[in-house]
């Protein structure tokens, strides 16, 4: 599609209108694309965006590891593009993708029942390739600062296979420690102190992985390991 409002919205509305799922929509712009939080995601040509809408994804108690699952399709088609000796690609949880501690995207999940019953899940995927926003609470980044020169199309088509590939391994859910074995891997910043801005507050520790069903584990001072579930996270 040439601009939209926003894919995901797009995505929306064809679920509503009794799509069955499995479906991409990619522009080349958007006049409406959204972030965590509410936050505006700057949508310039040059860009990739994305959504790919599921149906019924998984029982709702399974749906909690998607993102790892989406944060992993993202890092591989990122990862077939960079060079060897570029800066480390990596994965802050729980699925910003970063190059040299910069994000170069934006993962936006984001579910709605229908009227028929049915669950819509939208997984919206933005990744700079040209462009990069200026944003004030990340350090950020895109593909050109890196050598790398590419259409949206063409990582979109490396972006398709390897979220097909992603989403098998999960599994509807039941793939779970697969995934969660293979985002450990990549995990930025174990070890490091963070602080994780929360709805209502913010707390500090150490970052000490995820756990198996890929909630954040935090250390605070006094080593007691708190699970977190959804956060911003900040590397001090």
């Amino acid at each position: 599609m040439q601009e939209v409002g926003s894919t995901n919205a797009e995505c929306f509305e064809r679920a509503l209108a009794g799509d069955p799922g499995h479906l991409w929509i990619t522009a080349t712009a958007q006049s409406g694309g959204r972030a965590r939080r509410g936050r505006t995601w700057v949508s310039e040509p040059g860009n990739l965006y994305s959504s790919l809408l599921l149906i019924d994804p998984a029982p709702m108690a399974d749906l909690g590891s998607l993102p790892l699952a989406v944060a992993l399709a993202v890092h591989d088609a990122i990862r077939t593009v960079l060079a060897a000796d570029a800066a480390p690609l990596e994965i802050k949880w729980p699925n910003d993708i970063l190059i040299g501690r910069r994000k170069t995207c934006g993962i936006l999940l984001e579910g709605q029942s229908l009227p028929d019953g049915r669950h819509a899940l939208v997984i919206g995927i933005g990744i700079n390739i040209a462009f990069k926003p200026e944003l004030a609470t990340y350090p950020v980044t895109c593909l050109a600062d890196h050598g790398v020169t590419m259409s949206p199309e063409e990582l979109f088509a490396r972006l398709f296979v390897s979220m097909a590939e992603a989403l098998d391994l999960w599994d509807r859910g039941q793939g779970t420690a697969r995934i969660v074995q293979r985002w450990r891997r990549h995990a930025c910043g174990i070890g490091e102190k963070i602080t994780v801005n929360l709805p209502d507050r913010s707390i500090s520790g150490e970052f000490s992985g995820i756990d198996d069903k890929g909630l954040l584990l935090l250390r605070q001072a006094d080593e007691r390991m708190t699970t977190i579930a959804a956060g911003d996270v900040f590397f001090e």
